[in-house]
């Protein structure tokens, strides 16, 4: 059984377990739950950046980050590669929308870990960077928003998009990006995103 450190509200999380589930292989993860913050023992022994999430392997080692542990469960199970082995498609398409989407997902996190802080200037100039590049991020989604939810980068935006929703559910994005609404509504309702949403609190 692998392990997978973790904590519910994640995006990054997310996107594991819903690489999990795509590839049929969740039932083999015990999820424990993991305060990264606080850096238990437990997690620095397994990750020295005290970061979330982490998978240990069936055979005790320690994978970090998102997108190491996504590529490792798809060498598992019997499904359709979530990742391309080759070809432009891959670094053009998939890998790139993977990189857009976790980047959405580091700014917007970044935004959250700071809300309640005292703000002067440079916080200020820091916020509103991080915000920028979430709606850029969400205007080239649109542009090219993803077929279906068959690879990582179609997963990755996904969570992007709900993080947002759990997170700044007061900055709506749907309406400056309807052809990227339309798709998250389809894809929602499909096992990965369904069974992996954000807690409602």
């Amino acid at each position: 059984m692998m392990k997978l450190l973790y904590s519910p509200s994640s995006p990054f999380v997310r996107k594991v377990m819903a690489c999990a589930i795509a590839r049929g292989i969740d039932n083999r993860i015990e999820a424990v739950p993991t305060d990264p913050h606080s850096s238990p023992e437990a997690l620095l022994k397994l990750n020295p950046l005290s970061k979330i999430p982490c998978l240990i392997t069936e055979s005790g080692e320690a994978i970090y980050d998102s997108p190491v542990i996504c590529e490792y469960l798809d060498s598992i199970g019997e499904a359709n590669a979530l990742f391309p082995t080759s070809g432009t498609h891959r670094w053009v398409r998939i890998s790139t929308m993977h990189a857009l989407a976790d980047g959405i997902m580091d700014a917007a996190v970044a935004r959250r870990m700071r809300f309640g802080k005292p703000l002067d200037a440079t916080r200020e100039a820091f916020l509103a960077r991080q915000k920028a590049a979430v709606e850029r991020g969400l205007a080239a989604l649109e542009a090219d928003p993803p077929g279906g939810l068959t690879d990582i980068g179609a997963i990755a935006v996904g969570c992007a998009l709900g993080y947002l929703d759990f997170r700044f559910a007061d900055e709506p994005w749907r309406a400056a990006h309807p052809r990227l609404a339309s798709w998250f509504a389809q894809v929602s309702e499909l096992p990965p995103m369904a069974r992996t949403a954000p807690p409602k609190s």
